[in-house]
């Protein structure tokens, strides 16, 4: 018996080992500098076997000045570093500033503060490595005197600005997301089960607590949708000359300061890009209605469902979306957006009204919706017809136009 249990506990120490021995550790160290306008990046990795071969994706206007103990192969918008065990680095800078147009920005340092996406300060890493070698992975700010950072991920246990990474499926975890940095107020809360939190620059006179009261009164039903809300989400907000809209990324969103939570057509900019966080979906130069669809129809929806707005009021939407959507050369126009995005609204409301009927009340766009954030990635017109008349048990009259476009 003791022979056994010996034999037995040789096993685990083994199988332990094999299991530590097939991770490595990443770690992102940034160090911020407003003077300059640059984020200094040191990529750290460690362990007893590394990645053979990391293929940077750059931008060659805002990532410079890579260096390595190591050589380094650059080909244009593509940097190649072969690590070596134990541990290797490789550091390199980023330019913060990046115009969205002439007159804002998406990504920006002052004196006081800086916001910026951190899947941009870190650009798409594709690795080489053995077969079930994972890392795990934490970014660290060194940030001037009285900063402070926001990510949409929990802090390690040693607090200050150090964030422990999650890339859910990747082998190689990267960090995704807006970051906030510097003098920064914020206020969050759990609300069904996921952590929000509202950051903007200290003294901007951002009406975070509005936003959260909001989130706190929507969030709930838009999860009945799609439940697959990541555990954290981080909403950054900024005035001017920051760009005056909204942008979701994973896990996160940036919404201009002047953006109203429900604006006067009665749909909400900030559900909108809720929904993207939710669904995880995008499109491609034929199915961006879709995505955007979506996220508008619910940004109306969610709102008559939560008593956001009355019955009537919801009609009145529908009607002037419908009047806008008229505008609209058709939905197959690559992204989508304006007219076209009202258009497709229009026929998502058909789609809603015309499975419910066939399923006698069973089943709604709704199904559909949760269905398509549940497989998440690139979804195609071909998905979103096959769902929707799975659901309503036959081919659906609203769709017959778009069917025939791509059976053409």
């Amino acid at each position: 018996m003791k022979l056994v249990n010996l034999l037995c506990l040789t096993t685990l120490l083994l199988a332990g080992t094999t299991t530590s021995a097939a991770q490595y550790d990443v770690d992102y160290e940034v160090t911020v500098d407003p003077e300059e306008g640059l984020a200094s990046v040191t990529l750290t990795l460690e362990g007893e076997s590394l990645p053979s071969k990391l293929e940077l994706h750059i931008n060659e206007d805002r990532h410079l000045n890579f260096s390595s103990e190591q050589k380094l192969d650059t080909d244009g918008d593509k940097v190649v570093w072969r690590p070596r065990e134990p541990r290797s680095t490789l550091q390199y800078d980023f330019v913060i500033d990046r115009r969205k147009n002439n007159t804002s920005y998406d990504s920006m340092i002052t004196d006081e503060w800086a916001v910026l996406r951190s899947d941009k300060l870190i650009p798409p890493i594709a690795a080489t490595a053995k077969r079930g070698l994972d890392s795990r992975a934490v970014m660290d700010f060194d940030l001037p005197d009285g900063w402070s950072s926001a990510a949409p991920y929990e802090k390690t246990d040693a607090g200050g600005n150090r964030f422990r990474i999650t890339d859910p499926g990747r082998s190689f975890v990267r960090p995704k997301g807006w970051l906030i940095l510097g003098a920064v107020s914020s206020r969050q809360d759990i609300i069904a089960d996921t952590e929000v939190r509202i950051a903007a620059p200290r003294g901007q006179g951002v009406r975070l607590q509005d936003s959260l009261a909001f989130i706190n009164w929507t969030l709930p039903e838009l999860k009945k949708i799609f439940p697959e809300f990541p555990p954290y989400i981080l909403i950054v907000s900024a005035g001017n000359p920051m760009w005056r809209g909204g942008l979701s990324a994973p896990n996160s969103l940036f919404m201009h300061s002047d953006r109203p939570l429900i604006s006067g057509n009665r749909t909400s900019s900030l559900i909108h890009e809720l929904v993207h966080i939710g669904t995880s979906i995008h499109g491609t130069d034929q199915s961006d209605w879709i995505v955007e669809g979506i996220a508008e129809y619910y940004a109306v929806e969610i709102l008559r469902r939560t008593g956001g707005i009355s019955e009537v009021r919801y009609q009145q939407t529908m009607e002037e979306l419908a009047d806008w959507a008229e505008q609209s050369d058709g939905l197959f126009t690559g992204r989508s957006s304006g007219a076209t995005t009202a258009r497709a609204v229009g026929l998502m409301h058909r789609v809603d009204l015309e499975i419910k009927e066939r399923s006698k009340g069973k089943n709604s766009l709704d199904n559909v919706a949760t269905a398509l954030a549940k497989d998440g990635g690139t979804v195609t017109v071909k998905d979103f017809i096959e769902l929707a008349e799975q659901y309503a048990g036959g081919e659906l009259s609203a769709l017959e136009g778009i069917r025939q476009r791509i059976e053409d």
